[in-house]
């Protein structure tokens, strides 16, 4: 009886009774235990290869290969980066990679998010059919048209040219599902406010749906960046000038030519490294909001 007229006057007093946590048994605190032990070992597995990259940017030549194996260097080398840094090939690759990545990202999201907006909110003949055949590209592997889209470049003239590197990625079947599923979610009261003022199609895009765009466009443009950022096969097969390489091929000719060099190598890795670091950590809470989001809608 007490313990009701406590709970009625909570209520009346505008607050809810709060629930009595349950003490935790002996089982669930194994289980608790488990799961930490599990991600630790889950954080220093992922970690590790990073962390003794950095290290070994720092070693020796012949550190980095010696038995037994050490972790940490004997010696602090900082000579390894500074001699990576004053290189100006080096430099010059770095600045190149950004500067094509960052035209192959927004030119993505532009060709993407035309084309997610087209099947999201217009009609037209056949379109079914055609969404269809879009996302079936996403189940064809990337090298099983290796060959054809090499043949098509070479006949455009288009080989050991930044265009090369940039147009044929441009289309992607994720992308334009990706950003599509968000436009699906745009209110279209929105729209025919809209078309009540006088606003086209392409108004309606520019005005409305592009400035709304800003989560998707957070997620597939980071992972536009980090496509380009990391391609080696593709360079490979259509750059020949040096000063055209990209970051990959860089390191690739640069293990191949100075193989003893591993310090030097290793310097280089983490540098190019650094800056996909440092753009995940920075919009990492986007990331995974923006694709718990998408994967609610």
């Amino acid at each position: 009886m007490a313990v009701m007229q406590e709970t009625t006057r909570i209520v009346l007093a505008g607050k809810e009774p709060r629930s009595q946590r349950v003490p935790r048994s002996t089982g669930g605190w194994l289980v608790l235990l488990g799961k930490v032990i599990l991600g630790a070992l889950f954080v220093v597995a992922s970690l590790f290869p990073l962390a003794w990259m950095v290290i070994a940017g720092f070693k020796s030549k012949t550190e980095v290969v010696e038995t037994p194996f050490q972790f940490f260097p004997e010696v602090w080398l900082w000579q390894n980066y500074a001699q990576i840094l004053a290189d100006p090939t080096f430099l010059r690759t770095l600045a190149w990679t950004f500067f094509g990545a960052i035209l192959f990202t927004v030119g993505s999201l532009a060709v993407n998010s035309l084309a997610a907006y087209a099947f999201a909110r217009l009609d037209f003949r056949f379109k079914g059919l055609i969404w269809t055949v879009v996302i079936t590209t996403m189940f064809i592997p990337g090298m099983t048209i290796l060959l054809t889209s090499f043949i098509v470049v070479t006949r455009l003239a288009m080989l050991d040219t930044l265009a090369v590197l940039v147009i044929p990625g441009l289309a992607s079947a994720g992308m334009v599902f990706f950003i599509r599923q968000f436009y699906l979610n745009i209110p279209k009261s929105l729209e025919e406010a809209a078309m009540l003022d006088g606003c086209g199609r392409f108004g309606i895009f520019w005005r409305i749906f592009l400035p709304l765009s800003k989560p998707p466009f957070v997620v597939m443009g980071i992972t536009g960046f980090l496509a380009y950022w990391n391609s080696y096969v593709w360079p490979i097969l259509t750059i020949t000038s040096p000063e055209k390489f990209v970051l990959q091929q860089y390191l690739a000719t640069f293990r191949s030519e100075r193989s003893t060099e591993l310090g030097l190598l290793m310097a280089g890795s983490v540098l190019a490294a650094a800056p996909v670091i440092i753009l995940f950590l920075i919009f990492q809470r986007q990331i995974i909001g923006n694709i718990k989001m998408a994967g609610l809608k």
